[in-house]
């Protein structure tokens, strides 16, 4: 039932993409800037496809330790519009794909607590690590779009949802430390690994663009 009704969406896209009205996309968000190309196949139905692409640095603190943080998103995503009231109001699903990762790195200057235990910052050296996130995200959201509804060519899009997801795996590790090559400090890095994959939630990432689209 499944693969017939996929087989039937694609038989329907296929059919409505040679009458289709298609419009580009600019925009800016939570996952960074982008660009789309879009597909009014109906006044209700509207597909789209677009790249994004996010770097962000900023300060964080996981389990006591102060680290410098950088987001690393390069994403791809696909999507289906619904306009329910055949305007610019619309429901949207999809999903995002690609590589998506928190990279961080500290140097503590005082005892800092890893893995349930405190250590120097001799002992410790410079920690590095990772949070790499699931590369397939769904999404869903509601949102304003009058590309193909509004008098002019040039149109406005604003989007809030969530992409949702698993849990990221996290790595840790240091180096130029004292116990950097001791197994007994490897659990401890593997166990404080563990805590920031707790803290580091992004299971339900939001996500809010707004953005201007030209209509071919």
């Amino acid at each position: 039932m499944i693969r017939t009704a996929m087989l039937s969406l694609a038989l329907t896209c296929v059919a409505g993409a040679a009458s289709a009205q298609t419009a580009a996309s600019v925009h800016a968000g939570t996952l960074g800037v982008g660009a789309e190309i879009k597909l009014a196949l109906s006044p209700a139905f509207v597909v789209r496809g677009g790249i994004d692409r996010l770097r962000h640095d900023f300060d964080q603190t996981y389990s006591g330790v102060d680290y410098g943080a950088e987001l690393d998103f390069d994403t791809v995503g696909g999507f289906i519009d619904l306009h329910p009231f055949r305007d610019a109001w619309f429901i949207s699903g999809g999903a995002y794909l690609g590589a998506r990762e928190l990279r961080l790195e500290a140097e503590p200057v005082t005892p800092v607590e890893i893995g349930g235990a405190m250590f120097t910052p001799g002992q410790v050296g410079k920690l590095t690590g990772a949070a790499t996130l699931p590369e397939v995200t769904p999404f869903v959201g509601l949102g304003f779009d009058n590309t193909f509804t509004g008098r002019w060519r040039v149109g406005v899009r604003a989007l809030i949802g969530v992409a949702v997801g698993d849990s990221p795996d996290v790595t840790l590790n240091a180096q130029g430390g004292s116990l950097s090559n001791s197994a007994a400090f490897r659990q401890r890095l593997d166990a404080e690994a563990e805590r920031i994959k707790e803290e580091a939630d992004f299971s339900l990432y939001p996500v809010a663009q707004i953005g201007l689209s030209y209509r071919f």
